[in-house]
């Protein structure tokens, strides 16, 4: 699998957003392969979120996503 790292600055460069891929492993023995945003808070080094979704939820969030894009009127 492929390791990347995507890393999204906001309008005002207060917070940094990563999008990667990570591996859970759960109480059971078993892992899974998901996607995780971090945004953290620059000027305070802290991380404010972590979302982690698995492969159909990231999907349906990706088109979601696109559809509130379309809604914006430039």
């Amino acid at each position: 699998m492929a390791k990347y790292d995507l890393k999204f600055n906001d309008e005002f460069d207060d917070y940094e957003t990563t999008v990667k891929t990570c591996v859970l492993d759960s109480w059971e023995g078993t892992s899974r392969v998901c996607i995780s945003i971090e945004v953290f808070r620059k000027d305070c080094g802290s991380e404010i979120a972590d979302i982690i979704f698995d492969k159909s939820t990231a999907i349906k969030f990706a088109k979601t996503l696109r559809t509130e894009i379309n809604k914006i009127k430039s």
